[in-house]
């Protein structure tokens, strides 16, 4: 990355130069240039994040397996996806300084190599000279160790998408490097089964995901040379943002952004909640871990392309707020579906035909939510209101999770002769005592009626990045995004907010 007393020169022999906070100094003549490299940061990112993901929720569908080798029950299985949620709370202030204030370089080296260390020691619980009753602890700080990675590399879309990625693809951009972690995710939904069909086949399933993680540390260590490119692909690129704690000052006076904070925290809570526990939910009726699998990758799938259209439709129109409030109404439409649907035998396409409603429109609303929260709080560093929105996800998960836990009741006395597909072998075992999980569903879709509500009814947004490259004079992106009768309403809005008390 070039220092402060460097410069970059574009091929129209513009100049520009970094000042010491690692922002670009003021133009005199603006001319914006985008840098094909950044199509390789964000597939190493999306590397990266991948890796990140099949870590974490590897395990969770194959539970009974995972208790069998470990001589463990299901909860502290659950525990090793839970302490992903409990890790980003404090880390995740660590990771949103360092990346407004080192720059994504620092944060995505950084993430790659916790991620591989954490999957070494992962790897050393199948070997014999690791004492058995030791063999969990050191699974644990593994798993600890790629937990502390994850917001490192998940804070990262929305920075990556503002300093590297013209207007017209930032939400694109933030889209592909998002959902990079859930279709992590989905990997470890279809390969966890696949492989593991015993408890002897876990080792292979581990050194799959450590070789993941070795490849994108390769990547990002050598390949990623700087934060930033030469020069910006936009005004609002060039003019920078707050520091790391007059952004949080500035935070507290946004009123949107913390309903923004609660209602994108319980989605993400959810999805997590879900994730985990896919697999409890449905093998006490009798479907296997292969549909649970096959379950959670369509999942990840449909909400992928819910996530792509989505993004592509707010890049060309900027219509965060309706796309959000749809997405969201939607997915808590199917959400209720599948937790009623699940609750029963042979019911296998209408679980798949909810789960990829709540799927596409849940992820929908997720990479648009994230850009939305940089639009409203800007000049705020993206990293600051990106990254605290995904705290307050791991906040309200780990409180769920517990939750519903705590929520599961025994199944009732006609199904508890019925066959089931919990156990190591295909039977109920000893290792993993089958729930019924009706109560924790109902709490959940309660939650989630709740906040979507509030999201509908209060939710105001102001898009102060579009408005201020209008007036950094970047008429040419704005007249192509937001319509007059927009700008009016938002200036407006803008009023009343410097009127209880914002000033940007």
């Amino acid at each position: 990355m070039a220092t402060p007393s460097q410069h970059a020169e574009t091929s129209d022999s513009t100049v520009t130069l970094y000042n010491s906070t690692n922002h670009y100094q003021p133009w005199s003549h603006r001319e914006y240039k985008v840098y094909s490299r950044r199509w390789f940061v964000i597939f190493v990112v999306c590397i990266i994040n991948m890796a990140n993901a099949m870590i974490w929720i590897c395990f969770s569908p194959i539970t009974n397996y995972t208790t069998a080798y470990y001589d463990i029950n299901d909860t502290q299985v659950n525990w090793l996806s839970l302490i992903y949620v409990v890790a980003t709370i404090p880390f995740g202030l660590v990771a949103t300084w360092l990346l407004d204030t080192l720059g994504l370089r620092a944060s995505i080296i950084l993430a790659a190599w916790l991620n591989l260390v954490g999957s070494i020691f992962r790897n050393l619980t199948t070997y014999d000279f690791i004492p058995h009753d030791s063999k969990f602890p050191v699974l644990m700080f593994g798993q600890f160790l790629a937990a502390c990675a994850q917001p490192f590399i998940m804070f990262v879309p929305t920075k990556l998408a503002a300093v590297w990625f013209p207007d017209t693809q930032r939400a694109t951009a933030n889209t592909l490097a998002s959902m990079s972690n859930p279709l992590g995710i989905m990997v470890a939904n279809l390969i966890a089964p696949a492989m593991v069909k015993s408890v002897q086949d876990l080792p292979t399933l581990l050194w799959v995901c450590t070789g993941a993680a070795a490849f994108g540390t390769i990547l990002a260590t050598f390949g990623i040379c700087s934060s930033r490119p030469p020069t910006p692909p936009s005004a609002s690129a060039a003019e920078g943002t707050e520091p790391f704690f007059l952004g949080l000052k500035q935070l507290l006076k946004v009123k949107s952004y913390w309903i923004l904070f609660m209602v994108f925290g319980c989605g993400l809570a959810l999805f997590t909640a879900f994730t985990t526990f896919l697999e409890q939910m449905l093998c006490p009726r009798g479907y296997s871990n292969s549909f649970s699998g096959l379950c959670g990758a369509l999942l990840i799938v449909c909400g992928a392309v819910g996530a792509v259209a989505c993004g592509a439709i707010v890049d060309k129109t900027k219509r965060f707020e309706e796309v959000a409030k749809g997405c969201y109404v939607v997915a808590l439409f199917g959400g209720i579906v599948f937790t009623e649907i699940s609750r029963y035998r042979d019911n296998e396409i209408p679980i798949a035909i909810a789960i990829g409603t709540f799927g596409f429109f849940g992820f929908g609303a997720y990479p648009v939510c994230m850009e939305m929260a940089v639009e409203i709080t800007y000049p705020v560093a993206e990293a600051t209101s990106s990254g605290l929105l995904f705290i307050s996800g791991q906040i309200q998960g780990v409180i769920y999770m517990v939750v519903a836990q705590f929520l599961t009741k025994p199944l009732p006395l006609a199904e508890q002769g019925l066959s089931n597909a919990c156990g190591t072998s295909g039977n109920a075992t000893a290792e993993f005592i089958p729930q019924d999980w009706t109560v924790p569903g109902l709490f959940l879709d309660g939650t989630m009626t709740f906040f979507t509500i509030i999201f509908l009814l209060c939710f105001r947004p102001v898009y102060r990045r579009l408005l201020a490259e209008r007036i950094a004079g970047d008429d040419k992106i704005l007249n192509q995004t937001v319509e007059t009768s927009d700008t009016e309403a938002h200036e407006q809005r803008i009023q009343e907010d410097e009127r209880d008390g914002y000033t940007s």
